[in-house]
């Protein structure tokens, strides 16, 4: 359990306060030992996804995300066995699966793609690298066709009772459907035990800590908690793959560790997500807002209404069990930790405050992240801990799976 934020290089409330960057720690850049490759597509892959003006919705472009990294693996691997060039089959791969679905994007991946391969030497190996990249992405594309994506049918309705999640009037559930996706690597279930009955201990004593450190207003939080709730109501996948990005920059990979990397991370924040979506839509629980106007209502005598309480950071349009914010930052986190090490120190930046912060290690990440959402008022310490639960567990099962 996380019951206290671990300490950060500086801290992010004055990161903000002062509108400044938080230097990442000196260190010596490490002698080259691959090319560009995976980082330009992994940078072009989130430009593409979540461009500047009409972002995909974060947790629909995780799929997107999922789907590049596996593809720039695969061919990767491919290009290995068949002797062409594993960058051309990356920067291929990834073009191609990208084109498919982003075909506004087109006339830049393709530019991006002739970047690329300018910087391979010509000759056989290079053709036979695009010709794997293409394989690959091709292969993609066909086994996702029909799993399970932008099902429309799938809606989310329930009866008004206490402890269930109701959309504001008028509205839906976000993507309702990603709960029901084919998974990308992690086929197995995800198994957690549920929000703690409305009638608990366990249950009073979460609704007590949200409603004490969660408010907008009259709240508990120190001013350092506020500014890390505020700071990490973030675009969470592209927030962390950033941070890790740039510290490869200095701390570069071969071509196809650097492929895996990002496939067990992407891929393991997909298919975490889609177990968290499901248990969204057929759990419903209420979120902290809905939970405190109507405690009146939940059976439980240590449970108390607040008139007029609101959250710091404003609710989206899904339910509280379990966390997606946890879903994703859990198994980006994992998969560092298992491929770098826990020592690893990233520097996340916010690109709407333009701040940055540096954590000197990745719990230290992890225990911030946890505590935001509760801090922000959005949820419940029981969602947090078993959206953890299940992205540590699909990291490890895509780390096994992703050789």
């Amino acid at each position: 359990m996380f019951l206290t934020r671990a300490t950060v290089v500086t801290s992010v409330a004055a990161v903000l306060a002062l509108g400044l960057s938080t230097p990442a720690a000196a260190s010596q850049p490490a002698p080259a030992v691959a090319t560009t490759v995976v980082r330009d597509w992994q940078r072009t892959s989130m430009r593409t996804i979540y461009p500047a003006v009409n972002p995909t919705p974060i947790p629909v472009g995780v799929l997107y995300l999922g789907f590049t990294s596996l593809a720039m693996h695969r061919a990767a691997d491919a290009a290995r066995h068949a002797h062409g060039s594993r960058e051309a089959a990356v920067a291929t791969a990834a073009h191609d699966v990208l084109a498919h679905y982003f075909p506004v994007a087109s006339a830049s991946l393709d530019a991006d793609l002739l970047t690329s391969l300018a910087a391979v030497p010509d000759g056989r190996a290079q053709r036979r690298g695009e010709a794997v990249g293409s394989r690959v992405a091709r292969a993609l594309i066909a086994e996702r066709a029909d799993d399970g994506r932008n099902d429309t049918s799938v809606v989310y309705e329930r009866a008004e009772q206490p402890g269930v999640w109701q959309p504001a009037p008028g509205g839906t559930m976000l993507g309702a459907w990603i709960g029901y996706v084919r998974p990308l690597v992690v086929r197995h279930p995800l198994p957690v035990n549920g929000p703690d009955p409305l009638t608990s201990a366990e249950y009073a004593a979460d609704y007590a800590e949200v409603t004490a450190y969660g408010a907008a207003t009259g709240s508990a939080r120190t001013p350092e908690q506020t500014a890390t709730a505020t700071f990490l109501n973030a675009n969470m996948p592209v927030m962390i793959s950033d941070a890790l990005l740039r510290h490869l920059d200095t701390h570069p990979l071969q071509t196809s560790e650097a492929a895996r990397i990002f496939a067990v991370m992407h891929t393991s924040m997909a298919d975490a997500l889609i177990t968290c979506w499901r248990l969204k839509y057929e759990v419903g629980f209420w979120r902290p807002i809905q939970a405190i106007a109507g405690a009146g209502d939940d059976g439980n005598p240590a449970t108390a209404p607040q008139a007029g309480w609101t959250p710091l950071i404003t609710n989206p349009p899904y339910s509280d069990y379990v966390s997606g914010h946890g879903c994703l930052t859990a198994p980006a986190i994992q998969t560092i930790r298992a491929t770098l090490g826990e020592s690893t120190s990233l520097t996340l930046h916010n690109t709407q405050l333009n701040a940055d912060v540096t954590y000197p290690d990745l719990s230290s990440i992890e225990a911030d992240s946890f505590m935001a959402r509760i801090w922000g008022g959005l949820h419940f310490r029981d969602a947090m801990e078993d959206a953890y639960s299940i992205g540590h567990r699909a990291a490890d099962r895509a780390l096994v799976k992703l050789r």
